[in-house]
């Protein structure tokens, strides 16, 4: 992969694998693509059968990555994620040793399906994994396989007996991937595909060595200053600090911290590979805004008593956050975003 071009002609092949397989949800595909070659995580949230599942299994068969599922449960213990010590003996000698045995977590992508129903030490066992990439036991660290990427499911409704995710770990996945329900034209072909005889197997597109090289062309598309320090003003927007928006001030208690700043920027750099274009666009970051800020803001009583969303806010600031540079101390603050992310 040495072009925009090349990647926006790969990620059109595998959305048309994917396709094979789930009907509808193309801008959740694109989110999951996006996280994919940023190698970001992603938590997917919404009602059991919308085929969240699926659309992951489906895509680590796309890629022709090594796929894992890791089915949380209240009783699953934080060993059963990441692997345990045993005492191993040698039969020759009669010498017993400390061998380490990999969990499911040794993998190119990880389901963590339904996460919310572990108890918190179990959630954070995928902490280190997540941000550091490697598992450690007895001491030494045991990396983990690249690409490695956590895509976590839960479900909105059912609350009950679940174990809601701390802020501190939602903060680590770059989207929080909404799910919502299939249109009636895709709801019948999705009764049509699944009740018939006919079965689609998507076909390997990509290996982990092209995905680990669109990883480094994502970080080389530049963005211009202007856009990089919009970002930053979409990011601090959702802080209560003085001149804050009158909505954040009325609806939000927390904003988002300064790893939205990063993961905007880094996502929608990929958002422009994807379209095949050479460097960032304002529909770039328009397009990552919402699964990147949706779950790093927390709105307070009153935007429940209003009926006030976190995507309500986030669209709002998207509406009167203006595109141009007009803070000294900002654009100061920015010098030299448009190298890296």
């Amino acid at each position: 992969m040495e072009s925009a071009a090349a990647v926006a002609e790969a990620s059109r092949r595998l959305r048309a694998q994917l396709e094979k397989t789930i009907v509808g949800q193309h801008e959740v595909l694109d989110q999951l693509m996006v996280a994919m070659f940023t190698g970001g995580h992603a938590l997917l949230e919404g009602v059991p059968g919308l085929a969240k599942t699926l659309i992951v299994s489906t895509l680590a068969k796309s890629l022709s990555l090594k796929f894992a599922r890791i089915q949380f449960t209240p009783d699953l213990m934080p060993s059963d994620v990441t692997g345990t010590e045993v005492i191993q003996e040698d039969r020759a000698s009669g010498h017993r040793e400390l061998r380490f045995v990999r969990g499911p977590v040794f993998a190119n992508v990880v389901l963590a399906d339904e996460i919310n129903r572990t108890p918190p030490k179990t959630q954070a066992a995928l902490l280190e994994a997540m941000q550091e990439g490697q598992v450690t036991s007895g001491g030494e660290a045991h990396a983990l396989p690249r690409p490695f990427v956590v895509l976590a499911t839960q479900n909105p409704i059912e609350q009950e007996g679940t174990y809601p995710l701390p802020e501190a770990q939602l903060d680590r996945f770059m989207f929080l991937i909404r799910i919502g329900y299939p249109t009636e034209a895709e709801e019948m072909a999705i009764v049509q595909r699944t009740t018939g005889t006919a079965h689609a197997e998507p076909e390997s597109i990509l290996q982990a060595e092209d995905i680990l090289a669109i990883q480094r062309l994502v970080r080389e598309v530049p963005i211009a200053d202007h856009l990089a320090r919009y970002a930053l003003r979409l990011v601090r927007a959702t802080r209560r600090e003085e001149g804050a928006p009158r909505i954040v001030q009325d609806y939000l208690s927390w904003g988002a911290g300064p790893r939205a700043s990063q993961f905007l920027v880094l996502a929608s750099k990929a958002r422009a590979l994807l379209a095949g274009e050479r460097h960032v666009m304002p529909e770039h970051l328009h397009a990552v805004a919402l699964p990147v800020l949706r779950h790093r803001i927390l709105t307070n009583f009153n935007a429940q008593a209003d009926g006030i969303t976190a995507d309500d806010v986030v669209r709002e600031l998207l509406k009167i956050v203006p595109m141009d540079a007009s803070d000294a101390a900002t654009s100061r603050t920015l010098d030299g975003v448009s190298t890296g992310a």
